[in-house]
């Protein structure tokens, strides 16, 4: 078989099943891996697309099938830029809902860089994980128990001398068995440390080794490291807001609706662990199947259970209801950003719906909800078009959040 129409070929099934995903738990991974990719480097993938394309017609081949097929191929992709970037309209109109009509203008009032466009740099270079702006200080012990496990990594903004910078927290994702700081989150971290905020992604313990819940105590040790030591880095930890993806998602979302949860913190229970902002990404917020959904039950029942917790989800039900943010969701939650991806194989969508419908229920704060058609798991991790609208929202979201703190606080 030609190499050009093999080419198509492969392109074409990467093309439809970012489209409309392979449906399926046992196909999940691949099928989420493989649509991640396509779906967020869509306008590389279109131009290798175009350009193979015309390079067999200057050679005079007429391949009728593989041609018909990039063609397809190339609609497509379109297709999917274009709704990339109708991101940007997804997460302002979440905005807006959640903090008002005029939200915008409070801010411009204050800030003057609130960019929203994409850098073409970023789409140019996407791995490009670095900004001369900021500076990173690495392999901070917040833990010295575990090793590795224990380490934090300090982003800040180049030559600053600012010591009453906001605090965002990121705990990264990985199925609470694998990930590193380093691997995640970063355009976030370096987008909002350059802008004048201490950002913090940690590493944190993993089942199987060591099982739940001792992921969300060194989050919360974490916390209470930043309280401590976050001022020697420039930073005023009373404002803390915490984010991060899929099982990050998850341990963030918790964390924030536990402050100061003695059963989260054993030896620290008088440690300030609350949280002001959170930010949860493509989360797992049914740790228990309440919801009802075959989705979340599976989940629970073939990984959870057995990988992440090691207990039974039928005789040891109350650690798994303990554990799902849906479930300890209060009227004093912070103020909350949540945005998940409608195309996402591995953390059905109907988990986020379920749990914003219940913190916007109880919750005395703003919730905000971007939910963002063809969009994966893992959609951050690196600059797309996507992802830098989302990142450019939750800055907002941040800072809309920092300001209303601040009014609070200083409001007689």
């Amino acid at each position: 078989m030609p190499g050009f129409l093999l080419r198509q070929l492969a392109t074409a099934a990467l093309t439809a099943n970012a489209v409309r995903p392979v449906p399926g738990y046992q196909v999940a991974v691949p099928s989420m891996a493989a649509g991640w990719l396509t779906s967020e480097l869509a306008p590389h993938l279109l131009a290798l697309t175009v350009a193979d394309a015309v390079r067999e017609l200057a050679r005079g081949r007429r391949d009728r099938p593989a041609l018909a097929l990039a063609a397809g191929s190339a609609l497509a992709l379109a297709a999917v830029v274009a709704q990339s970037a109708r991101a940007q309209e997804h997460v302002d109109r979440a905005l807006v809902e959640a903090l008002g009509p005029d939200y915008r203008d409070r801010l411009s009032a204050t800030y003057t860089d609130l960019d929203l466009s994409t850098p073409l740099s970023q789409l140019a270079m996407p791995f490009r994980l670095h900004d001369d702006e900021v500076e990173v200080v690495k392999d901070l012990p917040y833990d010295t128990e575990h090793g590795k496990r224990g380490l934090l990594d300090v982003y800040r903004q180049r030559g600053t001398d600012a010591t009453d910078a906001p605090v965002l927290l990121h705990v990264h994702g990985g199925a609470w068995s694998i990930g590193d700081k380093e691997h995640q989150g970063i355009p976030l971290m370096l987008h909002m440390a350059a802008r004048g905020w201490v950002c913090v992604t940690i590493n944190y313990r993993l089942s199987p080794r060591d099982p739940f819940p001792a992921h969300i105590v060194d989050v919360k040790r974490a916390i209470a490291w930043i309280r401590e030591h976050g001022p020697a880095y420039g930073a005023d930890p009373s404002f803390l807001a915490v984010t991060g993806g899929s099982a990050g998602g998850h341990l963030a979302a918790l964390a924030a609706l536990t402050p100061d949860d003695p059963e989260y913190q054993p030896g620290f229970e008088d440690a300030d662990t609350s949280v002001q902002a959170a930010a949860p990404h493509y989360g797992v917020y049914d740790f228990a199947g309440a919801s009802g959904g075959r989705a979340a039950q599976l989940m629970r029942d073939r990984f959870l259970g057995p990988k992440v917790l090691f207990k039974d989800p039928v005789s040891d039900l109350a650690d798994f209801e303990r554990a799902s943010p849906l479930l300890r969701v209060n009227a004093d939650a912070p103020p909350f950003f949540v945005v998940h991806g409608r195309s996402d194989s591995l953390v059905d969508v109907d988990q986020a719906r379920t749990f914003v419908a219940a913190l916007r229920e109880v919750s005395h704060q703003p919730v905000a909800y971007a939910e963002l058609p063809g969009t994966q798991h893992a959609f951050d991790v690196f600059p797309s078009i996507r992802s830098a609208a989302v990142v450019r929202g939750v800055d907002r979201f941040l800072r809309f959040s920092h300001d209303a703190w601040v009014a609070a606080r200083t409001t007689p």
